[in-house]
């Protein structure tokens, strides 16, 4: 479930005018495709957001991140000058390695514009210096990562359909039906290329990736602390995605799941028919945050419990959407048997989250 974490401050500083009307989600409107793989620039915020497991030749198994972020600002969207921080392109990647024992991650930043950052319209092309992710005429991804903390060489192959969540793509955030998203999942991509960090040269890899595209003007509500989401694919075909979005004061504001089987059949949970049960829980050293890392996710009559592939995937943001947040691999196990593998994302556990 990506929502950005987005909006730097000095851009808000930069703003002498009053700031643009953003595009606003509203049910009823169906996606489109391949015109909805691209950005949506009038819209506030909107991410890109691939998680997977890998396996070296090896069998070492890794979980791997990317996300591009695109987010309009605040800033007038008729100053004419090429320097207009209009959009900003910023960018997440890690790598999820047992033996190192913590994430291996890095972040970038950058005004879209002059040939270096953009996300265009019409289909996924999405740069950041030498970071790219490119959707092809077949449907598949380019994904390349360059950077001193790791490299990645990928390429994703879509194994099904689209899975469009919510109502036709209109993905409920809240009671009110302005806190939204449109939202779709791409599961179960074949994964090839080949994957490196500091201290390990890059090596071949295979494996299977979720890719989640969603976006938004206004999806949380104001008493909102953060959520927790899980995107798995399951052993035989099917998709897991599940989320709930959690209050400042504890508790749940909203939920939602979605559960696809091999076999296409979708069924979706309503919010009452969807918890996040904490089972174990994680302090990092770092920040003090608490993840609750080991957690039973209930849809309808559904258990899933969910175990990381490592205590410590915290991922510090600060220096680009200036959040920390859990970000990891982790196993889905039902009635103590194996039914997939796939990512679980938790914030606001440090401070509440600010799109």
């Amino acid at each position: 479930m990506r929502f950005t974490l987005v909006l730097m401050l000095f851009l808000a500083q930069l703003c002498h005018a009053a700031p643009p009307n953003f595009a606003a989600v509203t049910p009823g409107s169906a996606l489109s495709f391949p015109r909805d793989y691209g950005a949506h620039p009038e819209f506030r915020t909107e991410w890109w957001y691939v998680t997977g497991w890998l396996e070296t030749p090896e069998r070492k198994p890794l979980g791997f991140q990317v996300t591009f972020f695109r987010s309009r600002t605040e800033h007038d969207p008729n100053n004419p000058s090429a320097f207009a921080p209009r959009q900003l392109v910023i960018g997440h990647a890690a790598l999820s390695d047992p033996s190192v024992g913590r994430l291996v991650h890095d972040q970038r930043s950058a005004r879209e514009g002059f040939g270096l950052a953009w996300a265009r319209t019409g289909n996924t092309d999405l740069k950041l210096d030498d970071w790219r992710m490119v959707r092809d005429a077949a449907g598949g991804y380019r994904v390349t990562i360059r950077s001193g903390e790791l490299n990645l060489e990928l390429r994703l192959r879509p194994t099904q359909p689209v899975l469009v969540q919510g109502e036709g793509g209109y993905s409920r955030k809240g009671p009110s039906p302005r806190h939204a998203s449109y939202y779709y999942s791409e599961p179960h991509l074949e994964v090839s290329g080949t994957a490196g960090r500091a201290g390990m040269a890059p090596v071949a890899v295979k494996g299977s990736a979720w890719l989640d595209h969603e976006w938004s003007s206004e999806a949380l509500m104001p008493d909102a602390s953060g959520w927790d989401w899980i995107g798995a694919n399951l052993d035989g075909g099917g998709a897991l995605m599940a989320f709930q979005i959690r209050a400042k004061g504890g508790g749940k504001l909203w939920a939602h799941a979605t559960v696809r089987e091999a076999s296409g059949k979708v069924t979706r949970y309503a919010p009452d028919e969807v918890s996040f049960t904490p089972q174990t829980r994680w302090k990092s050293p770092r920040t003090q945050a608490e993840y609750p890392i080991g957690t039973l996710v209930a849809t309808g009559p559904l258990r899933w419990q969910i175990l990381p592939l490592q205590p410590d995937q915290e991922l510090d943001s600060r220096r680009s959407t200036g959040a920390v947040y859990w970000e990891g691999a982790v196993t889905i196990l039902r009635d103590g048997k194996r039914m997939g593998r796939g990512y679980l994302e938790m914030t606001g556990y440090v401070q509440p989250m600010k799109l």
